[in-house]
């Protein structure tokens, strides 16, 4: 509570004035401390609409160390000129005096002073005029009075420039406390990656300790064709249907295709061919030209080889991690789009030892050892196994991923060699990113609902590898 004298004293202060009186002013008048005013201020605001107050910032001037010296014993210029008797003054003479350096710069500015180069001994310097105002030690002794009202904002700066005079904020005068450096500091706001993008980046980083090429997953839209016709999966496939698959309706066709390409994969469907009789139907290029976005990355991974079928043939290794649509029903466990990691080797003579071998190397790095083969149906692929790994949290055996060997009614007709085997297999990215960060709900790790906070707090990804 403001001492009630203090309130009074201030109302009738500010009462007898028009345009306010100054908080400071004030303080000094009454001979108080300034936060006794400003405690005052603050009660009577409280009251309600008695007053209005506002902040202002405080700053004066100050004599430098210079300026004080200048106040006293004059300016540079000044004491060269006092300093020149009427026979003159050899110029290396008045060099050797402390002020002689700067004072004969302004004294020859202010044409108080000349130069006689012709003189036998040297230049020699003479006074050009009897007697000098010295305007800069006046306007110094103002600001040593407190009296700067006197002197233009002008004076002040070319006071300021000089060094002579230094700019003051009230602060400098009031009381800190010390800093703790111990203290901990205020954490810099900064990006978040969100969990998936560090599991992926952990997977990334295991695929290419293995040798993989990472491949150009950049086209999330994608043709029927490429998508399912080129891996010799049926177009009455049910995968193919619009509950399963998101169509677009612009642009809704694709029309550049591999004719002679095209025509080997129609003829594989529909007649057969390579030791396979094919589903024996009528494949319609229409249905091939169909637009969606992409149920896997599958169909990046049957580019890549038919690109690859279109040189001289060389062992390679390829991965991709990167996003997939399917028409899912939402539920704790399933999304309408989510990420997709596979991995494919092409090689001669590769088997399904081959597969399972790699396979188990790829876990192990993953940090996942007991592993379990099952048979599996897959369009594109024959053998084909699903992947099980042992969970020791739920005490069960559970599906890590789906794997098989490509069929050669897709591998053949892209023009691969006939001794050229190709394994492959594919995991979400989201199961395991739910499983290490302990997520149960897979909308709580994508989508608009998804908690920020958790998208701060989550740690690095590091696999148990």
């Amino acid at each position: 509570m403001a001492d009630t004298g203090v309130v009074e004293t201030l109302l009738r202060l500010i009462e007898k004035v028009d345009d306010g009186v100054d908080s400071l002013e004030v303080a000094a008048s009454l001979g108080v401390d300034h936060q006794v005013i400003v405690g005052a201020v603050k009660s009577l605001q409280a009251l309600g609409d008695i007053i209005s107050a506002e902040l202002r910032s405080s700053k004066h001037w100050e004599l430098t160390e210079e300026g004080t010296e200048i106040a006293e014993q004059g300016s540079h210029e000044a004491r060269v000129f006092s300093s020149i008797p009427l026979e003159g003054l050899a110029q290396s003479e008045l060099m050797k005096l402390s002020f002689g350096k700067i004072g004969f710069s302004k004294a020859m500015s202010n044409k108080w002073i000349r130069v006689d180069k012709s003189h036998e001994g040297g230049p020699r310097i003479f006074k050009t005029v009897e007697s000098i105002d010295d305007q800069v030690r006046e306007k110094l002794l103002l600001v040593k009075k407190a009296n700067t009202a006197q002197l233009e904002e002008k004076e002040k700066n070319e006071l300021k420039k000089r060094k002579l005079l230094s700019e003051v904020g009230s602060w400098k005068e009031k009381k800190f406390k010390p800093y703790n450096f111990e203290a901990m500091g205020v954490a810099p706001d900064c990006g978040h990656l969100h969990p998936l993008m560090k599991v992926r980046t952990q997977f990334r980083q295991i695929f290419l300790e293995m040798g993989f090429t990472e491949m150009p997953t950049n086209n999330f839209i994608e043709s029927s064709f490429w998508n399912f016709d080129s891996l010799f999966q049926p177009q009455q496939h049910p995968a193919r249907d619009q509950h399963d698959t998101f169509f677009l309706s612009d642009p809704a066709l694709a029309h550049e295709f591999p004719q002679d390409y095209l025509e080997r994969v129609k003829k594989v469907h529909s007649e057969g061919g390579f030791g396979s009789q094919g589903y024996k139907y009528d494949w319609k290029i229409e249905e091939a030209q169909k637009n969606i976005l992409r149920t896997h990355t599958t169909a990046v991974s049957a580019r890549m080889l038919y690109k690859l079928a279109q040189q001289k043939f060389t062992p390679v290794k390829y991965f991709s991690i990167d996003r997939v649509f399917r028409n899912e029903t939402l539920d704790a466990t399933h999304l309408a789009e989510f990420h997709q990691i596979e991995g494919v080797v092409a090689d001669y003579g590769l088997t399904l030892g081959d597969l399972m071998g790699i396979l188990h190397q790829f876990f192990t790095k993953l940090g996942i050892t007991k592993l379990r083969f099952k048979p599996a149906y897959n369009p594109y692929t024959e053998p084909s196994m699903e992947v099980f790994s042992y969970h020791e949290g739920l005490k069960k055996w559970v599906e890590v991923g789906n794997s098989g060997v490509f069929r050669p009614e897709m591998l053949l007709p892209m023009g691969l060699p006939e001794d050229v085997s190709v394994i492959a297999w594919g995991l979400s990215l989201e199961r395991p990113t739910m499983i290490k960060y302990g997520i149960n709900n897979i909308r709580e790790l994508v989508g608009h609902k998804v908690n920020l906070q958790m998208v701060y707090d989550s740690p690095i990804c590091r696999l148990e590898s």
